[in-house]
């Protein structure tokens, strides 16, 4: 007799149990499609290592999993879907390969553009069947709908604020508790002289996307208004000083700002093609305006030019940077969402107070004019009065909301910023946003609500191409060899916008503006006070005409003829001895005048 086979050392029970094993819809498809071939259960089993009698079940729901399959984009999904529209289905299926497209690109996203993108799907897998029977109700994307999407997808989280999804922890960690202190130490700065760069992309004309404006721009034909952007470059020092901003526009020159100098616009003016930054732009921003105003505003404050310049790895921005007394450190990649400081609120509450101030521009403008029509003043809306937007946006930027986005990266001086955090001035503006809207009216505008303001704030920017990235990366020379953009080629220059006579009228104007209140107000003391007002604001163009004035005064007669090529104009008879250091050489040429060539001098 054979001897009994030993008993098992293994545990009884739980343990010894076999694990379920779940196929994916694709995985069911094939494997009814090697039966269909002409293999066995059995052989079908032993392959995917199932028991014959989920094989069967399988072979049972064949119709249903088929069908899921059809309408399922989503590789990995293994349940059957069954009563439930095809539609909705399709959509979600669309989305999850959607978001997780989104992911690989590092593109911001949050439940209100998800939810939106759902919208956009389902419109456009049912535009050309009309959903049947009485579930065909509009699909609304509500938020129980989009809870429901993330469980039935496995998503713990599908919400993506610019880099918050591949951010790495560690690495933050460990640059703020042991590097940058180290560095703080080697150079022992002060927070006045520790500053951040970082920059972003504004679509200046653009509105909440419910608005009437929004989707009659949407319609138009030929150049989208609402989908250009130009990239504003912010920067700001741990004590909550923000210098003035660098914009970078497509257009070198554009209508709106003709005969403008450059140099004197609330911004520091720059451009290229694409509207981006690169390694040459971010080289000028370094040299024309951070490093004079740094030097300013430190001499100011009695410190030493000791500066640490913080900045992250774009593939933009220039790694060869040097100045004498400036330290550049590149903050580790994946961490920006996590420490920098421009990017934890500053900028967010940046493009809310922009947001708060356009409206405003809108209102105000609806106040004055009588027949006031918001589709047409809103064509009139330029990169000017989206500069002027701008100046505003950063005046009403707290001092206390820039210091407070340092808390994560230097808490040690971050001051008591309670209700002036970047979230509470972003907050504050996006009500004062839905407030404005409300006055406007029309569609999408008198029930604006926060989501709305929110979504436009969040508006993701489309994804760099090939062509983009090589754009980036260009050196100086390719980039000088670019030909000079225009809004409006083949213009001609007209006259310089400040002259003698223009001045004159202005200060005409202001004089009758004056006299009117005074004659019309009941009350002296508010006409005066207004009085004193435009006075005050007119003493350096009342310089600027007195000198003019006095200019002119001394150029002879014959300087407003034509003269022979060669020949100097005779001396004018009146001159006075003043006029004898002049010499011929200074006329040769009718003298123009301009805010650049005419400037008040520092004692006047």
């Amino acid at each position: 007799m054979a001897p009994k086979r030993a008993a098992s050392s293994q545990p009884s029970g739980n343990d010894t149990k076999r694990r379920r094993k779940m196929l994916t819809i694709q995985e069911k498809v094939k494997l009814l499609d090697m039966i269909k071939d002409g293999k066995k259960i059995v052989e079908a089993a032993r392959h995917y290592g199932l028991n014959e009698s989920t094989v069967r079940s399988i072979c049972k729901d064949e119709k249903k999993i088929r069908v899921t399959a059809t309408v399922s984009l989503n590789k990995e999904a293994k349940r059957v879907m069954t009563n439930r529209n095809k539609f909705i289905m399709k959509t979600e299926s669309a989305l999850a390969v959607w978001i997780n497209d989104s992911r690989k690109q590092n593109i911001p996203l949050n439940s209100l553009v998800i939810r939106e993108k759902a919208r956009q799907f389902y419109q456009h897998f049912t535009s050309d069947e009309p959903q049947p029977g009485p579930s065909s109700t509009t699909f609304t994307a509500s938020k129980g709908w989009f809870d429901k999407f993330q469980k039935r997808y496995q998503m713990k989280s599908v919400v993506l604020h610019r880099e918050a999804a591949f951010a790495d922890q560690f690495a933050a960690e460990e640059y703020v508790n042991y590097t940058f202190l180290n560095i703080l130490e080697e150079g022992n700065y002060h927070p006045e002289q520790v500053f951040n760069m970082d920059e972003t992309g504004l679509f200046w004309k653009r509105m909440p996307s419910r608005t009437f404006i929004f989707k009659d721009e949407a319609k138009d034909c030929g150049f989208k208004a609402y989908k250009d952007r130009v990239t504003v470059i912010m920067c700001g020092n741990a004590e909550g000083f923000l210098l003035k901003p660098a914009l970078i526009n497509k257009a070198k020159n554009p209508r709106a700002l003709k005969n403008k100098n450059k140099n004197l616009l609330p911004v520091h003016w720059m451009h290229n093609a694409k509207g981006q930054i690169t390694k040459q732009l971010t080289s000028d921003w370094f040299h024309e305006c951070f490093i004079p105003q740094v030097k300013l505003y430190l001499a100011e404050r009695g410190l030493e030019f000791n500066v640490l310049l913080l900045m992250d790895n774009a593939e933009g921005h220039a790694h060869d940077l040097s100045y004498e007394g400036v330290r550049i450190e590149f903050l580790p990649p994946d961490t920006t969402s996590l420490i920098q400081p421009m990017d934890q609120g500053v900028i967010r509450a940046f493009k809310a107070l922009y947001t708060q101030n356009t409206l405003l521009h809108l209102v105000e403008a609806m106040d004055l004019e009588e027949n006031f029509l918001l589709k047409e003043h809103w064509r009139q809306y330029t990169i000017a009065t989206c500069l002027k937007n701008i100046q505003a946006a950063l005046k009403d930027m707290k001092t206390e909301a820039v210091n407070a986005s340092w808390k994560k990266l230097w808490p040690e001086i971050v001051h008591d910023n309670t209700g002036f955090s970047p979230e509470d001035i972003s907050n504050s503006a996006v009500a004062k946003a839905v407030r404005l809207g409300r006055m406007l009216g029309g569609e999408g505008f008198t029930d604006m609500t926060s989501n709305d303001v929110n979504e436009l704030l969040e508006t993701p920017l489309d994804p760099l191409t090939g062509e983009d990235m090589v754009d980036m990366t260009n050196s100086a020379s390719e980039e000088e060899e670019e030909e000079e953009q225009s809004e409006f080629p083949g213009d001609e220059e007209e006259e310089a916008g400040l002259t003698l006579e223009r001045l004159s009228q202005v200060a005409r104007t202001i004089k009758k503006v004056q006299d009117m209140i005074e004659e019309w107000d009941p009350q002296m003391m508010r006409a005066l006070r207004f009085r004193n007002a435009l006075d005050g604001a007119m003493e350096p163009y009342k310089s600027l005409l007195t000198q003019m004035k006095r200019q002119r005064h001394k150029l002879p007669i014959s300087m407003f003829f034509s003269q022979a090529p060669g020949h100097p104009p005779p001396r004018s008879s009146f001159s006075s001895a003043e006029d004898d250091d002049y010499t011929p050489a200074e006329y040769t040429a009718p003298l123009e005048y301009s805010p650049a060539e005419v400037v008040p001098s520092e004692e006047q």
